[in-house]
């Protein structure tokens, strides 16, 4: 933005113009803006002024807030909420559904197999249609986190290539979950990523009823879960570390950097020996 005011030039009807004019200018000094506005014909009077400047500045709001939510680290956020609650109803109803037919056949299976089994029949009695379709409303629920999985496999390399290669899709996804997105995650500290999804642990700690977690989700990750319990919180913090450097080079740069694998695999397998060792 020039001294000359926000919507210099502008036609007071164009409102693209204007909102274009919110969300990319700037000035390095205040100014009269209003009075700037009203000699340029922008406004008849300060409170015409104040009431363009409120509908441009709502309307900008709205389309940075809509380019966000359709941003691909939010696309991937959405999907791998959604998997997850679609595997955790899935698993929840196989139960209820193993308890409904189970007093019904005394062989009745469980889980999201045995409902597998009974959608695929065609009973005559009404109790027994029930349960079958209860078990296909398993099966979907199972059938759709599966393929939300699939999405999130091949849409999460492509967000964040360098995270996914050190943490796996998924856990690259939920990491981008839990963070807000891969900007916010980006910005965290190490130590934040090491205990993120550990967050009532940690607020336990902060009470002083529980000791401090060494690890949240990344837990599920090989060279956390694989490491000698003595050993966790080291192999933690050393692929928080690298997952957090990943996540910044992948929001700020994009750049690929397999070095950073072979990084991670010579500091755990050190960690692992070191365990070995004392025994």
């Amino acid at each position: 933005m020039t001294d000359e005011g926000w919507f210099a030039g502008l036609d007071p009807e164009d409102r693209a113009g204007a909102v274009a004019r919110i969300r990319e200018g700037r000035a390095d000094a205040p100014a009269d803006w209003p009075a700037v506005a009203v000699e340029d014909d922008y406004a008849g009077d300060q409170d015409e002024y104040y009431d363009r400047l409120h509908e441009v500045t709502i309307a900008a709001a709205r389309e940075a807030a809509g380019e966000r939510e359709r941003a691909a680290d939010r696309q991937l956020v959405h999907a791998v909420r959604a998997m997850d609650d679609c595997r955790e109803q899935a698993n929840e109803l196989a139960e209820r559904l193993s308890e409904w037919a189970g007093s019904l056949d005394e062989d009745a299976g469980a889980g999201v197999s045995y409902a597998r089994e009974l959608a695929a029949q065609e009973p005559d009695a009404a109790a027994d249609r029930q349960v079958v379709s209860l078990a296909r409303r398993v099966v979907g629920l199972a059938d759709e986190a599966d393929d939300l999985q699939a999405y999130v496999e091949t849409t999460a390399p492509d967000v964040a290539p360098n995270l996914s290669m050190l943490a796996g899709p998924v856990l690259a996804a939920r990491l981008i979950s839990l963070a807000g997105g891969l900007e916010s995650l980006a910005k965290k500290p190490s130590g934040t990523v090491q205990v993120l999804g550990a967050e009532d642990a940690l607020f336990a700690h902060l009470r002083g009823t529980a000791p401090s977690p060494k690890h949240g989700i990344i837990y599920t990750h090989d060279a956390v879960r694989g490491t000698r319990r003595e050993e966790r919180g080291s192999a933690a913090r050393a692929l928080a570390g690298k997952l957090s450097i990943a996540a910044r080079i992948d929001h700020y740069s994009g750049d690929r950097r397999p070095d950073l694998q072979a990084e991670l695999d010579d500091r755990i397998e050190t960690i692992q020996a070191r365990g070995e060792d004392d025994e």
